[in-house]
């Protein structure tokens, strides 16, 4: 095995993806401001980021047959990340119309993925199907929220406050970039028993395999 694939593993891709979304939702959430330019600003730099970060992954660690995933993830994510990166562009519809889109195509892709990847066994089948799922699950919630929406409410001793469908919208994507950061995070520092059974495998020295041969010898004697 080459050295950057022997040291650069998918869990790494996973943590790597897990920070990149918890900066996100922290940015989100820490932030009084839910406008369309901050929800996409904050979304062009974690699309575009995590982007590099699968392009890492087909390079260095997935096999030729599995890179397409992340390639086409990658290829959606670049542009949505530029288009949104640009400030003049940052309205309240280019928000729903983009965030909308990409978390369909790459959600979507994701799914497929992990849906292949589990005819195989794979064990990394279900964190795919379930990134991929949450991504679906962002788009119809945002396609729920009426065009238009405001709604004024009343917080005692505090005031009467503006909830609108764009505020709603950051909200969602800051809550979605939080649990996929939870998610990714748990399952790139749990154990796998792929994991596991690597080990003893690599303690198979010529020396253990040559005790190995000798013994039924052994106990059995010479006859």
């Amino acid at each position: 095995m080459s050295a950057p694939a022997s040291t650069f593993t998918v869990r790494h891709i996973q943590l790597l993806r897990a920070l990149i979304a918890a900066a996100a939702a922290l940015m989100i959430t820490f932030s009084s401001d839910h406008s369309a330019p901050v929800g996409l600003a904050v979304f062009s730099g974690f699309v575009f980021v995590t982007s590099l970060v699968q392009i890492l992954a087909a390079w260095l660690v997935l096999p030729a047959g599995a890179r397409w995933s992340s390639i086409l993830q990658a290829a959606f994510g670049l542009i949505a990340g530029m288009v949104t990166g640009i400030p003049m562009w940052r309205t309240d519809d280019l928000f729903f119309i983009v965030v909308v889109t990409w978390a369909l195509l790459t959600g979507g892709i994701e799914l497929l993925a992990g849906i292949r990847a589990r005819r195989t066994s794979d064990p990394l089948a279900r964190d795919a199907i379930t990134v991929g799922a949450f991504g679906i699950l962002l788009a119809g919630a945002l396609l729920l929220i009426p065009a238009g929406f405001l709604q004024e409410y009343t917080i005692d001793k505090a005031g009467t406050f503006l909830l609108s469908g764009i505020i709603l919208g950051v909200g969602l994507f800051g809550g979605y970039a939080a649990i996929v950061a939870v998610f990714l995070g748990i399952a790139g520092l749990t154990p796998r028993r792929t994991d596991a059974a690597a080990g003893p495998a690599a303690d198979d020295t010529p020396d253990t395999a040559q005790r190995a041969a000798s013994t039924p010898a052994e106990l059995g004697g010479d006859r």
